[in-house]
Protein backbone atom coordinates (compact mmCIF):
# COMPACT_ATOMS: atom_id res chain seq x y z
CA UNK A 1 0.00 0.00 0.00
CA UNK A 2 2.77 2.62 0.65
CA UNK A 3 4.59 2.23 -3.02
CA UNK A 4 0.90 2.15 -4.22
CA UNK A 5 0.19 5.61 -2.19
CA UNK A 6 3.78 7.09 -3.72
CA UNK A 7 2.61 5.92 -7.09
CA UNK A 8 -0.36 8.07 -7.28
CA UNK A 9 1.24 11.01 -5.72
CA UNK A 10 3.34 10.54 -8.62
CA UNK A 11 -0.12 10.48 -11.04
CA UNK A 12 0.24 7.11 -11.93
CA UNK A 13 -2.77 6.32 -14.04
CA UNK A 14 -2.60 2.58 -13.56
CA UNK A 15 -1.91 2.86 -9.98
CA UNK A 16 -4.85 5.57 -9.49
CA UNK A 17 -7.22 2.91 -11.46
CA UNK A 18 -6.44 0.11 -9.25
CA UNK A 19 -6.53 2.31 -5.94
CA UNK A 20 -10.29 3.61 -6.92
CA UNK A 21 -10.79 -0.54 -7.97
CA UNK A 22 -9.91 -1.52 -4.01
CA UNK A 23 -12.05 1.51 -2.91
CA UNK A 24 -15.33 0.05 -4.95
CA UNK A 25 -15.01 -2.93 -3.56
CA UNK A 26 -14.27 -2.20 -0.09
CA UNK A 27 -10.95 -4.41 -0.47
CA UNK A 28 -8.50 -4.78 2.63
CA UNK A 29 -6.25 -2.62 2.68
CA UNK A 30 -8.53 0.46 0.91
CA UNK A 31 -8.88 2.31 4.59
CA UNK A 32 -5.23 2.33 5.04
CA UNK A 33 -4.64 4.06 1.75
CA UNK A 34 -6.95 6.30 1.99
CA UNK A 35 -5.31 7.57 5.73
CA UNK A 36 -1.90 7.65 3.75
CA UNK A 37 -3.13 9.98 0.82
CA UNK A 38 -5.58 12.01 2.84
CA UNK A 39 -3.10 14.48 3.93
CA UNK A 40 -2.40 15.52 0.15
CA UNK A 41 -5.84 16.38 -0.54
CA UNK A 42 -7.62 19.44 -0.58
CA UNK A 43 -5.85 20.66 -3.51
CA UNK A 44 -8.16 20.29 -6.53
CA UNK A 45 -11.52 21.97 -7.30
CA UNK A 46 -14.63 19.41 -7.21
CA UNK A 47 -16.84 20.25 -9.45
CA UNK A 48 -20.25 18.13 -9.62
CA UNK A 49 -22.66 18.24 -12.88
CA UNK A 50 -26.24 16.91 -11.80
CA UNK A 51 -29.65 17.62 -13.48
CA UNK A 52 -32.10 15.58 -14.81
CA UNK A 53 -31.64 12.23 -17.62
CA UNK A 54 -30.97 13.62 -21.52
CA UNK A 55 -30.00 16.73 -19.57
CA UNK A 56 -26.61 16.42 -21.87
CA UNK A 57 -24.94 16.11 -18.39
CA UNK A 58 -21.81 14.14 -20.21
CA UNK A 59 -21.59 16.16 -23.44
CA UNK A 60 -21.29 19.60 -21.40
CA UNK A 61 -18.75 17.23 -18.80
CA UNK A 62 -16.60 16.60 -22.24
CA UNK A 63 -16.67 20.49 -23.19
CA UNK A 64 -15.72 21.55 -19.87
CA UNK A 65 -12.90 19.35 -19.40
CA UNK A 66 -11.63 20.20 -23.24
CA UNK A 67 -11.87 23.79 -21.74
CA UNK A 68 -9.65 23.08 -18.99
CA UNK A 69 -7.26 21.29 -20.77
CA UNK A 70 -6.19 23.91 -23.25
CA UNK A 71 -5.63 25.70 -19.75
CA UNK A 72 -2.92 23.24 -19.44
CA UNK A 73 -4.94 22.05 -16.17
CA UNK A 74 -4.86 17.82 -15.27
CA UNK A 75 -8.98 16.91 -15.54
CA UNK A 76 -10.41 14.01 -13.66
CA UNK A 77 -13.82 12.94 -14.55
CA UNK A 78 -15.63 10.14 -12.97
CA UNK A 79 -19.40 9.05 -14.40
CA UNK A 80 -21.89 7.70 -12.32
CA UNK A 81 -24.41 5.70 -13.96
CA UNK A 82 -27.53 3.98 -12.51
CA UNK A 83 -27.30 -0.21 -11.36
CA UNK A 84 -29.74 -2.42 -12.14
CA UNK A 85 -32.30 -3.32 -9.26
CA UNK A 86 -32.79 -6.93 -11.12
CA UNK A 87 -28.91 -7.77 -12.29
CA UNK A 88 -27.14 -5.23 -10.46
CA UNK A 89 -25.36 -4.27 -13.53
CA UNK A 90 -24.84 -1.07 -15.47
CA UNK A 91 -23.76 0.01 -19.10
CA UNK A 92 -20.73 2.50 -17.97
CA UNK A 93 -22.04 4.54 -21.01
CA UNK A 94 -20.16 8.01 -20.49
CA UNK A 95 -16.94 5.86 -20.84
CA UNK A 96 -18.46 5.66 -24.55
CA UNK A 97 -19.89 9.24 -24.93
CA UNK A 98 -16.71 10.78 -23.77
CA UNK A 99 -14.34 9.11 -26.30
CA UNK A 100 -12.49 12.16 -27.44
CA UNK A 101 -11.26 12.61 -24.08
CA UNK A 102 -9.90 9.27 -23.86
CA UNK A 103 -6.32 9.50 -25.42
CA UNK A 104 -5.36 12.54 -23.42
CA UNK A 105 -2.83 12.02 -21.03
CA UNK A 106 -3.85 14.84 -18.87
CA UNK A 107 -7.24 13.68 -18.17
CA UNK A 108 -8.29 10.08 -16.36
CA UNK A 109 -12.12 8.95 -17.02
CA UNK A 110 -13.83 6.47 -14.23
CA UNK A 111 -16.71 5.20 -14.71
CA UNK A 112 -18.82 3.78 -11.57
CA UNK A 113 -21.56 1.85 -11.15
CA UNK A 114 -24.05 3.34 -8.19
CA UNK A 115 -24.67 -0.52 -7.07
CA UNK A 116 -28.08 0.38 -5.75
CA UNK A 117 -26.65 3.77 -3.54
CA UNK A 118 -29.49 6.63 -3.93
CA UNK A 119 -28.64 10.23 -3.94
CA UNK A 120 -27.05 9.87 -7.75
CA UNK A 121 -23.69 9.27 -6.36
CA UNK A 122 -21.79 5.74 -5.83
CA UNK A 123 -20.78 4.62 -2.31
CA UNK A 124 -17.37 5.22 -3.25
CA UNK A 125 -17.06 8.22 -5.25
CA UNK A 126 -15.98 10.36 -2.33
CA UNK A 127 -12.99 8.18 -2.00
CA UNK A 128 -12.16 7.80 -5.73
CA UNK A 129 -12.28 12.03 -5.92
CA UNK A 130 -9.70 11.80 -2.50
CA UNK A 131 -7.36 9.70 -4.83
CA UNK A 132 -7.66 11.89 -7.93
CA UNK A 133 -6.98 14.85 -6.14
CA UNK A 134 -3.91 13.50 -3.89
CA UNK A 135 -2.72 12.72 -7.73
CA UNK A 136 -2.61 15.78 -8.47
CA UNK A 137 -5.38 16.41 -11.10
CA UNK A 138 -6.42 19.94 -10.37
CA UNK A 139 -10.03 19.52 -11.51
CA UNK A 140 -12.35 17.11 -10.61
CA UNK A 141 -15.71 16.83 -12.27
CA UNK A 142 -18.30 14.18 -10.85
CA UNK A 143 -21.19 13.64 -13.21
CA UNK A 144 -24.18 12.29 -11.09
CA UNK A 145 -26.33 9.23 -12.50
CA UNK A 146 -29.21 11.42 -13.78
CA UNK A 147 -32.21 9.49 -12.70
CA UNK A 148 -34.75 11.78 -10.98
CA UNK A 149 -35.31 14.11 -8.71
CA UNK A 150 -33.08 13.03 -5.54
CA UNK A 151 -30.12 13.58 -6.69
CA UNK A 152 -28.55 15.81 -3.68
CA UNK A 153 -26.08 14.20 -2.32
CA UNK A 154 -23.61 15.55 -4.65
CA UNK A 155 -23.64 18.59 -2.77
CA UNK A 156 -21.91 16.76 0.39
CA UNK A 157 -18.92 16.33 -2.07
CA UNK A 158 -18.48 19.12 -4.61
CA UNK A 159 -17.45 22.13 -4.03
CA UNK A 160 -19.17 23.84 -6.36
CA UNK A 161 -22.68 22.12 -7.94
CA UNK A 162 -23.72 22.83 -11.45
CA UNK A 163 -27.26 22.09 -11.96
CA UNK A 164 -27.65 21.60 -15.84
CA UNK A 165 -31.82 21.93 -17.59
CA UNK A 166 -32.83 21.84 -20.64
CA UNK A 167 -36.00 23.89 -22.18
CA UNK A 168 -39.08 21.47 -22.10
CA UNK A 169 -38.13 19.26 -19.25
CA UNK A 170 -40.81 20.03 -16.77
CA UNK A 171 -41.73 23.55 -14.67
CA UNK A 172 -39.51 25.46 -12.47
CA UNK A 173 -41.87 24.65 -9.25
CA UNK A 174 -40.87 20.26 -10.42
CA UNK A 175 -37.36 21.53 -10.02
CA UNK A 176 -37.90 23.34 -6.17
CA UNK A 177 -40.23 20.31 -5.40
CA UNK A 178 -36.95 18.12 -6.01
CA UNK A 179 -34.74 20.89 -3.79
CA UNK A 180 -31.95 21.08 -6.85
CA UNK A 181 -32.69 24.86 -5.93
CA UNK A 182 -31.17 24.79 -3.11
CA UNK A 183 -27.81 22.82 -4.20
CA UNK A 184 -27.37 24.71 -7.44
CA UNK A 185 -23.71 27.25 -7.11
CA UNK A 186 -24.50 27.60 -10.89
CA UNK A 187 -27.08 26.73 -13.37
CA UNK A 188 -26.53 25.77 -16.95
CA UNK A 189 -29.72 25.99 -19.04
CA UNK A 190 -28.50 23.74 -22.02
CA UNK A 191 -29.30 22.69 -26.00
CA UNK A 192 -30.17 26.67 -25.24
CA UNK A 193 -31.18 26.51 -29.53
CA UNK A 194 -34.56 24.95 -28.35
CA UNK A 195 -37.85 26.67 -27.96
CA UNK A 196 -38.40 27.99 -24.84
CA UNK A 197 -35.21 28.70 -23.25
CA UNK A 198 -36.13 32.32 -22.59
CA UNK A 199 -39.22 30.49 -20.57
CA UNK A 200 -37.00 28.34 -18.39
CA UNK A 201 -34.22 31.31 -18.10
CA UNK A 202 -37.12 33.55 -16.85
CA UNK A 203 -39.08 30.52 -14.37
CA UNK A 204 -35.61 30.32 -13.11
CA UNK A 205 -34.95 33.72 -12.29
CA UNK A 206 -38.05 34.20 -10.75
CA UNK A 207 -37.55 31.28 -8.40
CA UNK A 208 -33.71 32.54 -7.62
CA UNK A 209 -35.40 35.59 -6.57
CA UNK A 210 -37.76 34.55 -4.11
CA UNK A 211 -35.45 31.88 -2.56
CA UNK A 212 -32.11 34.01 -0.54
CA UNK A 213 -28.95 32.07 0.21
CA UNK A 214 -27.33 32.18 3.50
CA UNK A 215 -24.21 33.13 2.07
CA UNK A 216 -25.13 35.47 0.28
CA UNK A 217 -24.88 34.24 -3.44
CA UNK A 218 -26.58 34.68 -6.48
CA UNK A 219 -26.03 31.84 -8.52
CA UNK A 220 -25.84 32.60 -12.32
CA UNK A 221 -27.18 31.11 -15.33
CA UNK A 222 -25.42 30.53 -18.07
CA UNK A 223 -27.18 29.62 -21.10
CA UNK A 224 -24.83 26.52 -23.23
CA UNK A 225 -25.25 24.24 -26.34
CA UNK A 226 -22.83 21.30 -25.40
CA UNK A 227 -23.00 19.92 -28.79
CA UNK A 228 -21.53 22.67 -30.30
CA UNK A 229 -19.33 23.93 -27.54
CA UNK A 230 -20.96 27.01 -26.98
CA UNK A 231 -21.20 28.58 -23.72
CA UNK A 232 -18.45 26.18 -22.44
CA UNK A 233 -16.00 29.13 -21.44
CA UNK A 234 -18.97 31.29 -19.82
CA UNK A 235 -19.71 27.76 -17.60
CA UNK A 236 -16.16 27.73 -16.73
CA UNK A 237 -16.18 31.44 -15.41
CA UNK A 238 -19.62 30.92 -13.90
CA UNK A 239 -17.98 27.80 -12.28
CA UNK A 240 -14.55 30.09 -11.38
CA UNK A 241 -16.22 33.09 -9.83
CA UNK A 242 -18.33 30.83 -7.16
CA UNK A 243 -14.88 29.77 -5.80
CA UNK A 244 -13.85 32.82 -5.84
CA UNK A 245 -16.31 34.02 -3.83
CA UNK A 246 -15.64 31.08 -1.58
CA UNK A 247 -11.99 32.06 -1.37
CA UNK A 248 -12.94 35.86 -0.56
CA UNK A 249 -15.10 34.67 2.26
CA UNK A 250 -12.45 32.13 4.07
CA UNK A 251 -14.66 31.71 7.30
CA UNK A 252 -17.65 30.61 4.86
CA UNK A 253 -14.92 28.59 2.68
CA UNK A 254 -14.12 26.35 5.59
CA UNK A 255 -17.58 26.36 6.62
CA UNK A 256 -18.83 24.43 3.79
CA UNK A 257 -15.43 21.93 3.54
CA UNK A 258 -16.52 21.26 7.49
CA UNK A 259 -19.76 20.67 6.04
CA UNK A 260 -18.68 18.18 3.70
CA UNK A 261 -16.07 16.61 5.92
CA UNK A 262 -19.04 16.54 8.74
CA UNK A 263 -20.98 14.52 6.05
CA UNK A 264 -18.55 12.44 5.36
CA UNK A 265 -17.63 10.79 8.87
CA UNK A 266 -21.03 10.31 9.54
CA UNK A 267 -21.30 8.26 6.28
CA UNK A 268 -18.55 6.43 7.33
CA UNK A 269 -19.66 5.79 11.07
CA UNK A 270 -22.88 4.71 9.55
CA UNK A 271 -21.27 2.35 7.73
CA UNK A 272 -18.71 0.84 9.51
CA UNK A 273 -21.61 0.60 12.53
CA UNK A 274 -24.05 -1.56 10.14
CA UNK A 275 -21.03 -3.32 9.07
CA UNK A 276 -20.01 -4.21 12.84
CA UNK A 277 -23.61 -5.00 13.49
CA UNK A 278 -24.22 -7.57 10.79
CA UNK A 279 -20.89 -9.26 11.56
CA UNK A 280 -20.67 -9.43 15.43
CA UNK A 281 -23.94 -9.65 16.52
CA UNK A 282 -25.64 -11.59 14.32
CA UNK A 283 -25.51 -14.27 11.84
CA UNK A 284 -26.66 -14.38 8.57
CA UNK A 285 -28.82 -16.99 9.56
CA UNK A 286 -30.43 -15.45 12.66
CA UNK A 287 -31.00 -12.86 10.13
CA UNK A 288 -33.26 -14.29 7.68
CA UNK A 289 -35.04 -15.68 10.82
CA UNK A 290 -35.77 -12.55 12.25
CA UNK A 291 -36.45 -11.06 9.20
CA UNK A 292 -38.97 -14.15 8.40
CA UNK A 293 -40.65 -13.40 11.92
CA UNK A 294 -41.23 -9.59 11.06
CA UNK A 295 -43.27 -10.96 7.95
CA UNK A 296 -45.15 -13.16 9.66
CA UNK A 297 -46.09 -10.62 12.05
CA UNK A 298 -44.26 -12.78 14.60
CA UNK A 299 -42.20 -9.95 15.51
CA UNK A 300 -41.75 -6.13 14.66
CA UNK A 301 -38.60 -4.65 13.12
CA UNK A 302 -38.18 -2.08 16.15
CA UNK A 303 -37.92 -5.22 18.30
CA UNK A 304 -35.56 -6.98 16.47
CA UNK A 305 -33.24 -3.61 15.66
CA UNK A 306 -33.57 -3.12 19.59
CA UNK A 307 -31.80 -6.64 20.06
CA UNK A 308 -29.33 -6.41 17.53
CA UNK A 309 -27.87 -2.79 18.97
CA UNK A 310 -28.00 -4.47 22.71
CA UNK A 311 -25.90 -7.48 21.64
CA UNK A 312 -23.24 -4.84 20.35
CA UNK A 313 -23.12 -3.72 24.23
CA UNK A 314 -24.72 -0.17 22.77
CA UNK A 315 -27.13 1.10 24.91
CA UNK A 316 -29.59 3.47 25.02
Amino acid sequence: MDSLSKKILAGDKRSIGRAISLVEDASAGAADLLKEIFPHTGRGLVIGITGAPGAGKSTLVDRLAAYYRTRDERVGVIAVDPSSPFTGGALLGDRIRMQNMATDPGIFIRSMASRGHLGGLARATTDAVAILDAAGYNKVIIETVGVGQDEVDIVKTADVTVVVLVPGMGDGVQAMKAGIMEIGDVFAINKADRDGVLRTERELEMLLSISERPDGWTPPIVKTVATEGSGTEALAGAIGDYQEFNASHCEQSDGKRARIAEHRIIELLRERLLQTAITRSVTEEELREMACSVAERRRDPYSVVDEIIERLGIGP
